[in-house]
């Protein structure tokens, strides 16, 4: 028998009849849609109709109801809401705020104010007698879920907030020793400059406690003040200081090791190890499991995280857990900045949470002549040292959420930035909007076409260094993946300016991006390298930190085009050149921080590609990730 619109389940049992467009809120019934759940009925049919919830949250939520016993409508869909809030990057779901703050899946923006949402304060109270949750931070009870403070969490993630909450409030306890003499020549000899007193702050506070939060935006010196006070802590007196750096992904932990070895010298290279990925360090094992953890510490007494903003909660829970509590850490990011692609975002809760200063450590910090009143180990640097003007100006007005000033600072005609402004229905923001001459893709093709020639002729020559270094010329970076404004469309239309479609899949001076962790070579996810002709055959040449890595083609398998990524994938690199493409106001990915992040990723230009309304939806958007730890590192 076949199942076609006019008889099958989809057509029969979605919630109310839509409007021919899908109404306001609700997304037309597609039959055939795999986002909708058949015989989707109830409170759980209704949300998925209206593109609330995915298929794979009403399936979890009915099983963990048939499994628990539990059949409450309400219930089943704050389970179901938890479940998505894990897929979209929170820890935990807020009753209270949710009808407020959800968003649509992907590229859809969805009207929640017409669905039932259940009256919060009943809400709560169903869940909290609910055979599935248990309620209040005691034991565990082995049930799924957990309700603490208004919050509903699954049992896992709030074992993991609570494991990063105790490992943290118990190193702040205890200070390693520090010689105040000793530590203020170092202070005197390493940040001379009257300007680096936050850099001074951020070293005595490493030295004076286990964990250290250092914070600040692009260009303000983090990875300079790293290395003087990894300095500060090999030349400590005693025992020899063995130091790991470690980021989240491969290109961030090449540029940490960089850095560090600029500045370090060589009498203290030898006692740090080679900057890795995190995975790599913990030393990752089948089954999602690592090698170091509780059991089996790791050695290092200085462990340096770069660009920890990408660290999701599992992945700092693991860290904490792998570091030795008498070892230092020291955490490096901008709070500012995008957050992990999974669940969490520690970084941006340890930044921004409320408390009182430690009164051992500001008595210290009192005798050093520095400021007071650090709260969890988080020093903030503020002064703009590798670049400022228009660039910084606009990232301000963004972090601001300011969003007649970021306008303002866009059209002023500065030659750092430009502005590539267009009505929704022209197409800004796709490769073939507007002709040559027009403005609206002619610069853009000339950025691309020059940067991908210097690179295709170092490439070509066999100058490994100088491909190497053409890789980040120029990005396109978007916000979508797929779709008109996506990475896929402008990698198309840059692959046709360029002319490098061929018969053969490697050439000198194809440019590619890897895309998955290969631990056989040591490439991880979001590495990038360019193929250059050397004397052995073409090689892909990607930069280690140090000299570049060449590998043979045939060992690559992970791998696509470069020239155009999303702004995650751009995380923690720096281009001299920048377009950023934004999508429709429509679009829930276009965010604060993803605009914030995506303008702090160029050094000497950036062009923005979209309209003024797209514009100040990102500035007045921030990102909502819901959590318990920034509310309760004090308890």
């Amino acid at each position: 028998m076949s199942l076609g619109p006019a008889d099958g389940p989809l057509a029969t049992d979605a919630p109310g009849p839509p409007a021919a467009d899908g109404g306001a809120g609700v997304r037309a019934v597609d039959p055939w849609d795999g986002r909708l759940v058949h015989a989707g009925t109830g409170l759980l049919g209704e949300f998925n109709a209206a593109g609330v919830l995915d298929t794979a949250d009403v399936h979890v939520a009915r099983r963990v109801g048939v499994l628990g016993g539990e059949g409450d409508d309400a219930v089943l869909l704050a389970v179901a809401l938890a479940v998505r809030a894990l897929r979209l990057g929170s820890v935990c779901v807020d009753l209270a705020a949710v009808d407020r703050t959800v968003l649509g899946d992907g590229d859809e923006l969805v009207d929640v104010s017409a669905l039932p949402w259940p009256d919060p304060g009943t809400w709560a109270q169903v869940c909290r007698r609910s055979p599935l949750v248990a309620d209040g931070a005691g034991e565990g009870s082995g049930r799924p879920l957990r309700m603490v403070d208004g919050q509903l969490y699954l049992e896992r993630y709030w074992r993991e907030e609570e494991l990063v909450r105790l490992s943290l409030i118990e190193r702040a306890a205890s200070a390693p020793l520090a010689d105040p003499a000793a530590l203020r020549a170092g202070l005197d000899a390493l940040f001379p400059d009257p300007r680096a007193l936050r850099q001074r702050q951020a070293a005595a506070v490493a030295a004076l406690r286990h964990v250290t939060v250092l914070a600040g935006g692009p260009g303000t010196g983090k990875t300079t003040t790293v290395a003087h006070l990894l300095r500060l802590l090999l030349d400590r007196p005693g025992p020899a200081t063995r130091v790991a750096l470690a980021a989240p992904t491969g290109k961030a932990a090449a540029r940490l090791q960089e850095a560090v070895a600029r500045d370090l010298g060589p009498e203290h290279r030898d006692r740090v190890a080679p900057a890795c990925t995190l995975h790599r360090l913990l030393g990752w094992l089948p089954g999602r499991r690592f090698r170091h953890d509780r059991t089996h510490r790791l050695p290092f007494d200085v462990v340096v995280v770069d660009e920890t903003s990408m660290v999701s909660l599992p992945m700092m829970a693991r860290l904490l857990e792998a570091v030795r509590p008498d070892a230092r850490l020291i955490l490096v990011g901008d709070p500012d900045q995008l957050a992990s692609v999974e669940a969490g975002a520690v970084l941006g809760d340890l930044a921004r949470a409320a408390g009182t200063p430690e009164p051992a450590l500001d008595a210290a910090l009192g005798e050093l002549g520095l400021p007071t009143g650090v709260v969890h180990g988080v020093v903030t640097l503020d002064h703009v040292w590798r670049f400022g003007g228009a660039i910084a100006e606009l990232a301000r007005a963004v972090q601001a959420g300011d969003a007649d000033a970021a306008v303002a600072v866009l059209r002023r005609g500065d030659p750092a930035l430009r502005f590539v402004e267009d009505s929704p229905a022209a197409g800004a923001g796709r490769p073939g909007a507007g002709q040559p001459g027009s403005g609206e893709r002619d610069d853009t093709r000339a950025d691309v076409v020059a940067a991908g020639r210097a690179l295709a002729a170092a490439a070509r020559a066999g100058e490994v260094d100088a491909a190497v270094a053409g890789l980040d010329t120029h990005r396109v970076l978007c916000a979508h993946r797929r779709g008109p404004f996506g990475v896929q469309r402008w990698t198309t239309q840059i692959e046709r300016w360029l002319d490098t479609r061929r018969a053969e899949p490697w050439y000198p001076g194809r440019a590619v991006l890897v895309t998955a962790n290969d631990y056989d070579t040591g490439l991880f996810n979001g590495d990038t390298g360019v193929t250059v002709a050397t004397p052995e055959g073409l090689r892909v040449a990607f930069a280690r930190g140090g000299p570049p890595s060449l590998f043979a083609p045939a060992r690559l398998s992970e791998v696509t085009g470069v020239h155009a990524m999303t702004v995650h994938r751009g995380q923690g690199s720096q281009f001299r050149r920048v377009t950023v493409v934004l999508p429709p106001a429509e679009s829930p990915l276009l965010t604060r921080e993803l605009l914030y992040t995506a303008v702090t990723r160029a050094k000497e230009f950036v062009r923005v590609v979209g309209t003024e309304e797209a514009v100040r939806t990102a500035v007045e958007r921030p990102v909502g990730r819901a959590s318990g730890l920034r509310h309760r590192l004090r308890t």
